[in-house]
């Protein structure tokens, strides 16, 4: 049997801000729509489907394997906007890069306050 995630939602006050973040800050193409969804596509056949809600959002968090040049591409966006950033998902580190198995990773908020990360290698691959 071959069992793969197909999508998840995203809850958010506002689809077209998050969305639009997520595809801005990791250089993905626009958002499309899917009845009340926006979807953002990732490489592996994987996509985030945002649905808007009134209600309260509990944060997520939503890791994102890059290669070391895509994390320099995302890493100098995160900068550029200014946004902050920790080298761990408990938000001690704040401003600082991790190098977990020989890679790297950062965290990130997106507008909803779900704790986003790009890391280099997978933890537990060694390094």
């Amino acid at each position: 049997m071959s069992i793969r995630l197909n999508h998840t939602i995203v809850w958010c006050k506002d689809k077209q801000q998050s969305a639009g973040f997520l595809t801005d800050i990791l250089g993905l193409p626009e958002p499309t729509t899917f009845g009340p969804f926006l979807v953002v596509q990732v490489e592996n056949d994987v996509s985030l489907d945002f649905l808007d809600t009134e209600g309260e959002i509990s944060s997520q968090h939503y890791a994102f394997l890059v290669t070391e040049a895509e994390f320099d591409e995302v890493f100098a966006r995160i900068s550029t906007k200014g946004l902050q950033y920790w080298a761990d998902p408990g938000q001690r580190r704040p401003g600082k890069i991790n190098r977990n198995d020989g890679g790297r990773g950062v965290y990130f908020e997106d507008p909803d306050g779900h704790l986003l990360e790009i890391i280099t290698r997978p933890y537990g691959s060694g390094g």
